[in-house]
């Protein structure tokens, strides 16, 4: 058996704003993850480039930290068996054109920039950015 593990979720501008916060939430919930934590915040640029300090060295990097910082998100720790693999798996590909059918960015995703989600990569990255978000 498989012990609990946390990882970060953020539902991105794109989604907040068309209101999909609790559809995204509801999603998690029905397929076995709890949501410990919950907020929504405006970060600024300069956060959202600590955020993402991962990707500095990619083309898109700006253009990220400027998507994350265009509006309200909402942050959420996650926490269930296999967690950070599972919110990958109910994310989908970064791409929505490319994501599997009733994945969260298939059905929402505008945009591979605004994919409505993002979701940590591994168990590392999830502990390191939960702490960016959750003193």
């Amino acid at each position: 058996m498989s012990e609990k593990e946390k990882t970060l979720s953020i539902i991105k501008p794109d989604a907040v704003e068309r209101n999909l916060s609790e559809k995204i939430k509801s999603i998690f919930l029905q397929n076995n993850l709890s949501i410990l934590e919950s907020k929504k915040l405006h970060v600024s640029k300069d956060e959202a480039a600590e955020f993402y300090k991962v990707h500095q060295s990619k083309p898109f990097y700006d253009q990220l930290c400027g998507y994350l910082s265009s509006g309200p998100i909402e942050v959420l720790v996650l926490e269930g068996e296999n967690a950070v693999l599972k919110n990958r798996e109910l994310m989908g590909a970064t791409d929505p054109k490319n994501a599997e059918e009733g994945t969260i960015r298939k059905l929402y995703g505008i945009s591979i920039d605004k994919n409505s989600v993002h979701g940590s990569d591994s168990k590392d990255n999830a502990s390191k950015e939960i702490s960016f978000f959750f003193k």
